[in-house]
């Protein structure tokens, strides 16, 4: 496929999302952001767990 056309695809699947996050059209917006933050809730209670296994493990040691 031409470059250039691969560089417009890229862009509209950066810019359309961004542009229908930011008018928040249909409420896609809102559900985005929980989603952002429920993805980050998840994200931190694994790290959690990741630090007290290992923690965990060098005690032991």
């Amino acid at each position: 496929m031409n470059k250039f056309i691969e560089i417009l695809i890229g862009l509209v699947f950066l810019i359309v999302p961004i542009y229908v996050w930011i008018v928040d059209f249909a409420g896609f917006g809102t559900s985005a952001l929980l989603f952002l933050k429920g993805g980050l809730v998840w994200i931190f209670l694994g790290i959690g767990a990741t630090f007290l296994v290992i923690g965990l493990t060098e005690l032991k040691d």
